[in-house]
């Protein structure tokens, strides 16, 4: 299929069924697509959208972005998971403040020297920020590009890789890029689906070699799935005047610089189950058990592990300003006592 018969038929559906209403679309500047962007990697569409809305209300430039603290932005990210995509954004929004004055460079190479920022995302903000030549592979496109194309092999591996890549430089234009990207990711996210794709309103199923020869459950080829470990982990309740001692964690590994429970490495002694979670990540499974010390060895116990971590007493109210890992703020309500929390 030629590029130009390709653009024609992404364009003309994406006029008549594509989506034009996202919050980030209206406008479109690079700090909105920026924001955008980051969220969308790893969540969904419906997800992101109240999280978009109220981070533009509370950073609505990259300068407020770059004024706020810490605590501040992992506040507003909380729930989204995959934390280190809002400490990019910070950082970005140094970034840009620092060298390009809180502008953004309109070239490739520049926008992928923002931290956080890879090939797709820099091809996103130049197609739907600039309207300019940015060509886009992230998940949806991959799927879609392997069944068209009958690409075979593991999506994620180099080679795979390389084709899709490929790809995307041969058939994206050089003017229409806006509606040329959109149009493009809604075809994979709407009907080229992981599951029972809408091939009869696909208008590229003429073309599509999964389509022709059956094996749109094949394309692209399934993950090989490894068993996922599990790891213990331990923490303390400690709660006391109406308030509950939270911990800072450290800048890197899990849950890097949200606030938590006080973990510790086993199960201490003199202390009652108050209540256990189970929490997924990339490589591992989390068996988390939450521990409440016998009052006579509460403060001793909850300071022994103590080392040169931030601490501080949280009241019930304050719970919103500080940043916690998604299955601890879930917790909280069940642990809290029901007369305070209500």
């Amino acid at each position: 299929m030629q590029r130009k018969d390709f653009v024609t038929t992404v364009l003309s559906w994406q006029k008549r069924h594509g989506r034009h209403d996202l919050p980030w679309q209206q406008p479109a500047t690079p700090y909105r697509v920026l924001v955008s962007e980051i969220m969308l990697q790893q969540t969904q569409v419906v997800t992101v959208i109240p999280y978009f809305e109220r981070w533009v209300a509370s950073f609505p430039t990259l300068e407020a972005l770059a004024e706020a603290t810490e605590d501040e932005v992992m506040a507003h990210w909380q729930g989204l998971g995959y934390y280190s995509r809002a400490r990019n954004l910070h950082k970005a929004a140094k970034y840009l403040g620092e060298k390009y004055n809180s502008a953004f460079p309109n070239n490739l190479k520049e926008l992928e020297t923002i931290p956080g920022v890879g090939p797709y995302t820099a091809g996103a903000i130049r197609s739907f920020a600039f309207n300019d030549y940015g060509p886009i592979v992230d998940g949806n496109v991959k799927r879609f590009f392997c069944r068209l194309f009958g690409i075979e092999g593991q999506p994620n591996s180099s080679q795979v890789t390389k084709q899709l890549w490929q790809k995307a430089a041969e058939l994206t234009p050089t003017e229409n890029n806006r509606s040329f990207a959109q149009g493009l990711l809604d075809i994979g996210a709407t009907l080229c689906t992981p599951k029972q794709p809408k091939c009869d309103a696909c208008p590229f199923t003429k073309h599509c070699v999964a389509f022709a020869t059956d094996r749109q459950a094949e394309l692209p080829t399934p993950k090989i799935k490894k068993q996922i470990p599990e790891r213990h982990a331990h923490f303390i309740w400690h709660h006391k005047n109406n308030a509950l001692q939270l911990e800072k964690r450290s800048d890197t590994g899990i849950w890097a610089a949200l606030w938590c429970f006080p973990e510790v490495s086993e199960a201490p002694q003199h202390a009652s189950l108050a209540g256990e979670f189970m929490h997924t990540f990339s490589h591992f499974k989390m068996h988390g058990r939450i521990w409440q010390l016998e009052p006579a060895v509460a403060e001793t116990g909850v300071a022994k592990e103590e080392t040169n971590t931030q601490r501080s007493w949280v009241k019930l109210h304050q719970l919103d300003s500080f940043g916690l890992p998604a299955p601890i703020k879930k917790i909280v309500p069940k642990l809290w006592p029901a007369t305070e929390y209500k």
